[in-house]
């Protein structure tokens, strides 16, 4: 049988379909790798959300046409986002790649790939995306084994003007919620998962389009309760959708992270509309106070988009200050994207790609000092964490961890650290790590209680309990 390699870029949603190709192919019996130097046939599963995505599956893309040309692959499969957006353009251009695949379609994968290698070549992409994964399509996880992406909706409703995600994902499909507590069940009959994150494009909307009413506080409160796991972590929420149902749970059952992801984009009033985001400043004030009342503890992660279309330098200004007053824990800034396909893409008042950068540049700036000073409260506290790497055995043996901050992890009087993980106040990929020194002997999956003995711009260091 032959052997498929398969590469998977963009964000864990994206990841959550690149796991059910994987478990789509080993159903039918390929063998699969993630070596692309070393298989019949290559599968890309791409993202195109914003221009850098795009050009990082460019690249790829052409790498692998290069292994093709030295008779080192049969076939090439690019999936997902990209051939979604630009199906005939990529179909023309690239006739090197044998099969483009939509974001709906790669259910079909297997023959797919059956076909390619016989020769023949194949456009598959849907013109409506409307496929929607349930528990009977079986994954093989790309993740470390002890936690997961659980995949609760596809698509969105919002039709925010600078974002392509309802053209590329269709609109708002929830999943069933039986299927759902059936899949988390069996995932964790087959692994030991200590962290399950929920996903989608706009999670607070789950279950709206069955019948009008979110219905993400139930489906928490139920996945709470099978016990799964013990940290639940909910991602990708919007700040219109937030309900009292959902505060209240976040807050009530200790099996969810108190962790809010809370993408607002931006503050400024006349940009927020201009975003088509839903919802104004003063309720943004309004949320952010009730959350951090309600939810003592709460680390709030949020992202903004600079260089928008018409923002004014008062208007950014606005934004740094509103940044400077509330100190968010975590904070991710990117710089406004045009994109074809977008309501804003044909906005005027295009910001120069200089000043969006140096935009970038304060707010990231800003934001480390922020960090610092939150980290810094941290010294002295204990706290759990969950490890997921096992930098060495003992503390005699560790290496020094790779990390981007200036200062090095090895804490006070230069201790070594042998494990690297995260508080519940973390995100998996996206936020900071804790650095663990300990004499005991754990593995990935171990929750562990630490005492924080140094802390870094947006790193902790602690020794184990």
């Amino acid at each position: 049988m032959a052997t498929i390699g398969l590469i998977s870029l963009g964000c864990p949603r994206n990841l959550v379909d690149s796991e059910i190709m994987l478990g789509l192919l080993k159903k039918d019996g390929f063998k699969v790798t993630e070596d692309l130097s070393r298989c019949d046939s290559a599968v890309i599963n791409t993202c195109s959300f914003i221009e850098d995505a795009k050009k990082e599956s460019i690249d790829l893309i052409l790498r692998v046409i290069d292994l093709k040309k030295e008779n080192r692959i049969k076939s090439i499969i690019v999936a997902g986002c990209l051939p979604q957006r630009y199906p005939s353009e990529l179909n023309k251009e690239l006739k090197e790649i044998d099969a483009f695949i939509g974001t709906s379609d790669f259910i079909k994968l297997p023959r797919i790939v059956r076909d390619t290698l016989k020769g023949k070549r194949i456009l598959e992409v849907s013109k409506r995306p409307s496929f929607l994964a349930d528990h009977t399509h079986a994954r093989s996880l790309i993740t470390p084994d002890h936690l997961v992406y659980l995949k609760i909706a596809e698509g969105c409703n919002n039709r925010c003007s600078y974002c392509v995600i309802p053209a590329i994902r269709g609109v708002l499909r929830s999943r069933r919620m039986k299927s759902l507590l059936k899949e988390t069940r069996a995932l964790t009959a087959a692994h030991k998962i200590s962290e399950i994150n929920l996903i989608g494009q706009d999670t607070t909307l789950y279950g709206t389009d069955h019948g009008g009413k979110p219905l993400l506080s139930e489906l928490l409160k139920k996945l709470a309760g099978l016990k799964a796991a013990r940290w639940l972590r909910l991602l990708y929420t919007h700040p219109e959708h937030y309900t009292d149902e959902l505060i209240a749970v976040i807050k009530n059952e200790p099996s969810i992270c108190k962790y809010a992801d809370l993408p607002l984009q931006h503050i400024n009033g006349r940009v927020l509309k201009s975003m088509n985001r839903g919802i104004n400043k003063k309720k943004i004030l309004e949320l952010i106070s009730r959350l951090r009342h309600e939810i003592p503890g709460l680390a709030i992660r949020t992202a903004f988009i600079v260089g928008f279309p018409g923002e004014t330098e008062k208007e950014f200004k606005e934004l740094v200050e509103f940044i400077k007053d509330i100190k968010f824990e975590r904070l991710g800034v990117f710089e406004y994207s045009r994109e074809e396909g977008t309501r804003a893409y044909g906005f005027k008042g295009q910001i120069p790609e200089k000043v969006k950068q140096e935009r970038l540049d304060v707010i990231m700036r800003l934001q480390q000092e922020i960090s610092e000073g939150i980290n810094a409260g941290y010294m002295g506290r204990e706290l759990t964490a969950l490890i997921d790497t096992v930098i060495a055995r003992t503390p005699s043996e560790a290496k020094r961890p790779k990390q981007s901050q200036k200062q090095d992890c090895f804490g006070p009087a230069g201790l070594a650290m042998t494990y690297e993980g995260r508080t519940e106040f973390d995100a998996p990929e996206v936020d900071g790590t804790c650095f663990i020194r300990s004499k005991k002997r754990h593995k990935p999956g171990d929750f562990v209680r630490v005492k924080i003995i140094d802390t870094l711009e947006y790193d902790l260091v602690g020794e184990e309990k």
